[in-house]
């Protein structure tokens, strides 16, 4: 069985053909022995990166934050968190990626500003304040006991009410997130004003493109009614379907990418909580002028069991191309997947060690989860078990510990004690064992992305079969480019097995491109893949 997509010549775009590398400041490199990583230290890295054979660097939110949420809860859009650096740190890195002939992209975290904001904080001042409506703000429900409630049964996607209730003028604001991150009234178009002027402000200043936060949040439905109740072990339900993909969310991606083609500029959304492939399309379609691309999380909810991320459920590899089959389906006629690497991928970095208590990590998200489920099942020591198994799988932090550059004290990261411990792994996978080193991690990757570029027409502009697709341990697929066909088998098993090309494939001879392990075997069509083997080659 094979599902495939065929689709019209693709429109050529320069960030189709690029390779992204995504770099979490605070655990980069530190230049002056603080701690935390910073600007300068990105600096001194661009030739590692540029080494990899990376088009656009992406760094994570830089601006000025009280750091609730790691710089996601923003207090001023036109400076710095001042321990990453300064504005002039930031033109010193957009001058250094443009010299080596990359291009930077910053984040823009507008669903939501932090509740430091001055917007906010004039918009908590009174009713009638002029940036009242800058915000959402709600009258309080009262029960049939008279007893004061949220506006809606939404809950926060970091625990608790997705409404916070504020003395001063006694009414509720809405914040999908954590209470210090109040969502911003996208209603209102002094709000989308103040939005754009934040847009010119970075790509006057030579910044490439975005990178927008949760961007299809932005829209509302008028009314926030009251969401369906899907978690019955929740006093408050996910309303998603209220807040995700708005009735006018086109209407103000449209205005957005109006300013981004002013600058030939790059955007990438993330869009979590869709199911329409239709909101994808209209949000991506190349025509359409909104955004360049997504990040889209059907994959990523794979494993989310029915009391939230960090809650097991068990999945197989058939469910795994069943759902990239349809974002192939959905999105290649429009883009081949743009190649995003983030810091230490390239490396071979893995999660944190299981060891690691809870307490000692960082992650908002990951912190008010087990404190809720210690307050609520503090007796359930089977559920204490599994969560904190699920924990050390998906929680954020596995990817914020510091960058391992090199073997010494603290990885290299930094001289002092980093803001978040060092991975013990450190003394094995690190930057300094592998850059320039045949076989390495790093070194795969490179080619990887080399080859990529080499053969674009077939790995970023041509079609996509998948193969064999009930097969739960092999992962394969054709792509394609008029005459040209190449094959990528991936065996996704720690167990060696043999896999039968389908019929009317046979591998070229001397058609490899590349390979993990070296030499194929292949008897009469018969492939004996080795644990975790992996090669691309031509076919006939």
């Amino acid at each position: 069985m094979a599902l495939s997509t065929s689709s019209p010549p693709q429109k050529r775009a320069w960030w189709k053909e690029s390779s992204i590398y995504q770099i979490y400041p605070a655990s980069f490199c530190d230049s002056n022995a603080d701690g935390i990583g910073d600007l300068p230290g990105i600096l001194s890295k661009l030739d590692y990166i540029k080494t990899l054979g990376i088009d656009i660097v992406w760094v994570c939110p830089i601006y000025k934050s009280p750091q609730v949420d790691m710089g996601y809860d923003i207090s001023d859009y036109k400076d710095i968190h001042e321990p990453y650096g300064s504005l002039g740190d930031v033109d010193a890195i957009i001058r250094g990626c443009h010299q080596r002939g990359m291009k930077f992209l910053m984040d823009l975290v507008v669903n939501h500003t932090s509740d430091q904001h001055k917007w906010f904080q004039e918009s908590r001042k009174s009713k009638d304040n002029e940036y009242r409506d800058w915000y959402i703000w709600k009258k309080p429900r009262f029960g049939d006991n008279g007893i004061r409630q949220p506006p809606n049964n939404w809950g926060a996607v970091w625990g608790g009410s997705a409404w916070q209730y504020d003395e001063t003028t006694e009414e509720y604001y809405l914040h999908i997130f954590a209470p210090e991150q109040p969502d911003l009234n996208w209603e209102n178009p002094s709000v989308r004003e103040a939005v754009h002027d934040i847009m010119r402000f970075w790509l006057d200043k030579g910044v490439d493109g975005f990178r927008m936060d949760v961007i299809n949040f932005i829209s509302k439905v008028p009314g926030l009614p009251d969401a369906p109740k899907t978690r019955e072990d929740q006093e408050y339900q996910s309303g998603a379907k209220y807040f995700a993909c708005g009735p006018r969310l086109h209407e103000y991606l449209l205005e957005m990418g109006k300013i981004l083609q002013e600058y030939n500029a790059f955007s990438v959304g993330e869009m979590p909580c869709v199911d329409d492939p239709k909101e994808i399309l209209n949000a991506v379609a190349f025509d359409r002028g909104e955004l360049n691309m997504i990040f889209h999380f059907e994959i990523v909810e794979i494993d989310i069991g029915s009391r939230g991320k960090f809650s097991p459920k068990p999945w197989q590899m058939s469910t795994l191309k069943s759902i990239c089959a349809k974002m192939f389906a959905t999105f290649l006629a429009l883009q081949s997947g743009t190649v995003f690497v983030y810091q230490g991928q390239e490396l071979g970095m893995i999660n944190l060690e299981r060891s690691r208590p809870v307490e000692e990590y960082k992650d908002l998200e990951t912190l008010n989860d087990w404190n809720e489920t210690l307050e609520r099942f503090s007796d359930d020591k089977e559920w204490l078990k599994i969560k904190k198994e699920e924990i050390w799988k998906k929680s954020r932090d596995n990817a914020r510990t510091p960058m391992q550059w090199n073997n010494s004290p603290h990885a290299g990261f930094s001289t002092t004690i980093p803001w978040q411990r060092e991975n013990s792994s450190y003394t094995e996978i690190n930057a300094i064992s592998q850059v320039n080193v045949e076989d390495s991690v790093f070194t795969y990757w490179s080619s990887l992305l080399a080859l990529r570029k080499s053969r674009r027409d077939i790995f970023i502009y041509g079609n996509f079969e998948l193969l064999d697709a009930e097969h739960n341990d092999v992962f394969a697929y054709l792509r394609t480019y008029e005459h040209q066909k190449v094959i990528v088998v991936v065996n996704m098993r720690k167990e060696g097995l043999k896999w039968t090309l389908p019929n009317g494939i046979a591998l070229k001879e001397d058609g490899v491109l590349i390979s993990n392990l070296g030499e194929i075997t292949n008897k009469k069509g018969i492939i004996g893949l080795r644990p975790f083997e992996a090669f691309a080659c031509f076919v006939s």
